[in-house]
C-alpha cells in the first residue's frame, strides 16, 4: 500500500481514532509506532503482547496485537497534580494490531473520552492537548 493509499480517520469511534498502515511488517509497525509517539513526548511504559498472553493463558492463536501503555511525563503530572485520583485512567493506550490478511490497524484512545469522567478543567485542558498530540501521531502514521 503506498503513502497515499493508507487512510487516518480523526475520529472513528466513541472512545479512540485509528491509522491503516495496510500490510506491513508487525514489528516494524511497532517500532514505527513508537518512534512516531516519541515525536510527540510520548513514551511507552508499558506493553502487553495480547498475542503471546491469549496464546500462554487460553491456548488461543490470535492475530498480532500489542497495547502500549503510551505516556506524556508532562501532561500526566499536571494531570495528575489537578486531580490525583486520575492515574486510574492513564496512561493513553495505543493497539496495535495485524488482521488475518496482514494489515495492520493503530488505534488510539481519545483522552477526552477518557477523562471527560471529571469536571476539573485542568484535566480537561490536558486531555484536549494529548488528543491534538496523539491526532499528529495518527496523522503521521498514516
Amino acid at each position: 500500500m503506498t503513502p497515499s493509499e493508507r487512510t487516518s480517520t480523526p475520529v472513528s469511534r466513541p472512545y479512540g481514532f485509528h491509522a491503516h498502515l495496510g500490510k506491513t511488517d508487525f514489528a516494524a509497525a511497532v517500532e514505527r509506532v513508537t518512534a512516531a509517539l516519541k515525536t510527540e513526548g510520548f513514551g511507552v511504559l508499558t506493553e502487553i503482547d495480547v498475542q503471546a498472553t491469549m496464546k500462554n493463558k487460553l491456548n488461543i492463536d490470535v492475530s498480532a496485537h500489542r497495547i502500549l501503555g503510551a505516556c506524556n511525563p508532562p501532561l500526566a503530572h499536571r494531570a495528575l497534580t489537578a486531580e490525583p485520583d486520575i492515574g486510574l485512567l492513564l496512561p493513553c493506550n495505543v493497539a496495535v494490531r495485524q488482521d488475518g490478511g496482514g494489515e495492520v490497524t493503530v488505534g488510539f484512545i481519545d483522552p477526552i473520552a477518557m477523562l471527560q469522567m471529571t469536571d476539573n478543567p485542568e484535566v480537561a485542558q490536558v486531555a484536549q492537548e494529548a488528543r491534538e498530540r496523539l491526532q499528529r501521531v495518527c496523522a503521521a502514521l498514516a
